[in-house]
């Protein structure tokens, strides 16, 4: 990229989902894959299972309410002004702390706005095919280790 690029509020790439609205506020193609930001806005209804990526690491800022992340086998609330940093291989999961949140992401290196643009065009009968769904996984480095882990508040 040889410009720069000023996103305001609301506007990048956007992914409405059924628990969260996800926009890429610099992409793989901006950085030339060293890394994809993301705006991502939590429902209270967001919940991630247990998953690791062997070669990207995730780092995550909270920006408004609380996110619940489960690290180093513990759960840890992530309030606003929180910082959370994933190395490649460490196992994560994470839901809304009660209410509405929003964070930044940072994914290192590129990549996770491919696996959301890809999403975006499957259908309902594609999220059903486990072999697709690993396919997709496998090609952005995501390993399902299972649902979210019991929180000790539940």
């Amino acid at each position: 990229m040889t410009r720069a690029s000023i996103l305001p509020p609301g506007t990048g790439t956007n992914y409405q989902w059924e628990n969260d609205h996800a926009f890429v506020k610099v992409s793989a193609a901006d950085t030339g894959g060293a890394y994809t930001l993301m705006e991502d806005n939590l429902k209270a209804s967001f919940a991630l299972g247990l998953h690791r990526h062997d070669t990207h690491a995730e780092t995550f800022y909270i920006l408004e309410g609380a996110v619940d992340f489960y690290v180093d086998d513990t759960w840890h609330k992530a309030v606003a002004g929180t910082t959370l940093h994933v190395p490649p291989g460490l196992p994560h999961a994470c839901r809304s702390a009660g209410g509405p949140a929003r964070m930044l992401m940072i994914y290192q290196p590129s990549g996770f706005d491919g696996f959301l643009a890809e999403m975006a065009q499957m259908s309902e009968a594609d999220f059903a095919d486990s072999a697709k769904m690993d396919a997709l996984n496998a090609k952005y480095d995501i390993v399902p280790m299972g649902p979210v882990p019991p929180h000790p508040e539940d």
